[in-house]
């Protein structure tokens, strides 16, 4: 078993002075970040492609047991049915294969418009999906959340090895309407979800890795509760032998590392896993607890 921590993005000029060196320079973020955290959720390519030889210098400036975890395109998830784009999917992951042994999971998001009556569709695409590769797949439509929907997902993601992509809201739900999501992808997600207050956050097993999206909020300790109910879970999963993959969020950023170091703290304080390599290099920047 494994854990992976990271967060959406290692391009922040906010984190630098706190969660980088001060002074750090553009060019040396990735480095920096792969220095601290240990997995990507890799949202750049959701909006483009990477080039052969920016993929060689993702290789070149992490460790081998880092991983990135790329995000489908948007021209093949968000472009009508799927089915349609399995070619293309399959372009995406033999572009990606350089990666190697840093490649992790995959992560196919799909629209809040792509409904269990697609259901055909999404089974017709993971069937082409290289069995060699982990996925992710993370759905909208509130549907999906209800029976037979959910059962039936389950059982497709199951039968395909891939992953139910968890994605968890809460810690920002009081936000919602607030001016530091406005205009976000959390801020639909909110709407949505808030027009069905009761949809749980389901903790969904259907392959031998986790993928969980956390919502931080701002504020560190409107994040506690939330924090703490994914330690068990995830001590719990690693206890069992399976891999996780955990990404914090924030809505503007700058409390992500700081909640990804909060997770692996207290889940080594509950079991044996590796130190998160933030916490083996010196630094005159950080100081727990008074990072942001």
């Amino acid at each position: 078993m494994s854990l992976y921590l990271g967060c959406p993005v290692w391009s922040f000029k906010g984190w630098v002075g706190n969660f980088y060196p001060k002074g750090t320079k553009s060019t040396d973020f990735l480095r920096e970040y792969a220095r601290r955290l240990t997995t990507i959720e890799g949202n750049t390519t959701f909006y483009a492609v990477p080039a052969p030889k920016t993929i060689e210098a993702w290789a070149e400036q992490t460790p081998e047991t880092f991983r990135f975890c790329p995000k489908i395109p948007k021209a093949i998830s968000h472009n009508g049915k799927l089915a349609d784009y399995a070619d293309r999917a399959r372009q995406f992951v033999e572009i990606m294969r350089p990666l190697a042994s840093r490649l992790g999971p995959m992560f196919l998001q799909l629209p809040p418009s792509y409904s269990p009556k697609l259901i055909d569709d999404l089974t017709a695409f993971l069937d082409t999906f290289p069995t060699d590769v982990r996925l992710g797949v993370e759905v909208r439509h509130l549907d999906w959340f209800e029976e037979p929907h959910r059962a039936i997902l389950n059982k497709l993601l199951a039968d395909h090895n891939m992953a139910r992509v968890v994605i968890d809201t809460r810690p920002i739900r009081d936000l919602a309407g607030d001016e530091s999501i406005k205009g976000s992808s959390y801020e639909s997600l909110l709407e949505a979800r808030e027009r069905k207050p009761n949809v749980p956050v389901f903790e969904e097993q259907t392959t031998d890795f986790t993928f969980l999206r956390f919502i931080g909020h701002p504020q560190m300790e409107q994040n506690h509760v939330w924090v703490e109910e994914w330690v068990n879970r995830i001590t719990d999963q690693l206890s069992a032998g399976t891999d996780a993959f955990v990404f914090c969020h924030s809505p503007d950023n700058m409390l992500a590392p700081s909640i990804c170091r909060e997770i692996h703290q207290r889940i080594s304080s509950r079991i044996q896993i590796p130190p998160l390599p933030w916490d083996e290099i010196r630094s005159d920047v950080f100081e727990q607890g008074k990072l942001f």
